[in-house]
């Protein structure tokens, strides 16, 4: 079946339906990624997205087991590649690519100039669009919405066994947090996004995690991180964690042009030479640092904001991904390093 790819400018791209043939609208991303289809799929980051991939070969490993996922489902809202490969080959293969689409009802097309599309936003930045295959769809803005509200778990959840007991603050995070965390040997609590830390339960630390949207709509997000800060405890954000932690202590965010989406974003330590390489996915970033804080990380492509740590307390964030997967493991110190404040 042949379908289309609609922008709100007009623009429209032709291509081969491999994907559930159905009708979806979104906001249309690049991810310049080599490898990591089905954790890019699976990472509630990308919720409400329709996902360009510049490389051109996908599909050719197939889908692993979901437990290597990471989240329980697909999250984009369609997919648009160059050539996709329906004969796929590897040892942890499950499935092809194209069946899991069909499967979890998620439309996706073969456009053979995904280098004008990928070129076109880089230019014009990230904009509304359309895959459509049968019916027409209204357009869908996803930062109209509190995205953090769909993706993040509804109760407390707590996984792995340790003397150090860590929150996550749930906005949508990644299994590999949660992984990285239980193999350092940590107890971690999985908690709503929108949780109560008045309640009784204490922790020796907490993590607020990446996820989808404009931080500015995740108000509930921001006011349990509020709450938190009252607890004097260690803080790690990560990613949308970076933006959530700077709004609650007064700090600002603006939206990117066209977002950093790759697995080789080169991010510097501020005050030194060190160049550490990154796996990214937001749209938005740090705009205004908050009193207190300084810049931690900043990006050497754009001298964006790429983190931020307190001059005094052990509060800090990272806008990129430290627990990488797939991507490189340059910053899974930053884990360790955090760990060291928690005080059992």
């Amino acid at each position: 079946m042949i379908g289309k790819l609609t922008l709100k400018d007009g623009t429209t791209l032709h291509g081969k339906s491999f994907g559930y043939e159905t009708s979806t609208s979104g906001e249309v991303v690049f991810s310049t990624g080599m490898v990591g289809y089905p954790e890019s799929i699976t990472d509630p980051s990308y919720r409400g997205q329709i996902l360009v991939l510049t490389y051109p070969l996908i599909g050719n490993y197939g889908v692993p087991n979901k437990k290597y996922w990471e989240s329980s489902q697909i999250q984009i809202k369609g997919l648009i590649v160059s050539d996709y490969i329906d004969t796929y080959s590897h040892h942890s293969a499950k499935m092809s690519l194209g069946s899991w689409l069909k499967k979890e009802k998620i439309p996706a097309l073969q456009i053979k100039d995904t280098r004008f599309l990928t070129k076109k936003i880089r230019v014009e930045g990230a904009m509304l669009g359309k895959v459509l295959l049968k019916q027409n769809v209204d357009w869908y803005d996803p930062d109209k919405d509190d995205l953090v509200a769909e993706v993040s778990l509804k109760k407390p959840l707590t996984v792995g066994r340790g003397k150090i007991k860590v929150g996550l603050l749930d906005c949508g995070t990644k299994r590999n947090i949660i992984n990285e965390l239980v193999k350092r040997g940590v107890e971690v609590s999985v908690l709503p996004h929108d949780y109560d830390f008045s309640l009784g339960k204490r922790f020796h630390a907490l993590i607020v995690s990446n996820g989808p949207g404009n931080p500015k709509r995740a108000t509930p997000a921001v006011k349990a991180v509020q709450q938190a800060l009252q607890k004097n405890i260690p803080i790690l954000g990560i990613c949308l964690g970076n933006q959530l932690l700077t709004l609650a202590v007064g700090g600002d965010t603006r939206k990117l042009k066209f977002g950093h989406r790759s697995q080789n974003q080169p991010c510097l330590l501020v005050g030194t030479n060190k160049c550490f390489l990154t796996t990214q996915n937001h749209g938005y970033v740090v705009s205004k640092i908050p009193k207190g804080f300084r810049e931690w990380f900043v990006n050497a492509n754009d001298q964006t904001n790429e983190g931020i740590i307190h001059e005094k307390y052990p509060i800090m964030s990272v806008q990129f991904h430290p627990e990488a997967t797939p991507g490189p493991e340059d910053t899974d110190w930053i884990f360790d390093f955090f760990l060291k404040n928690a005080k059992v």
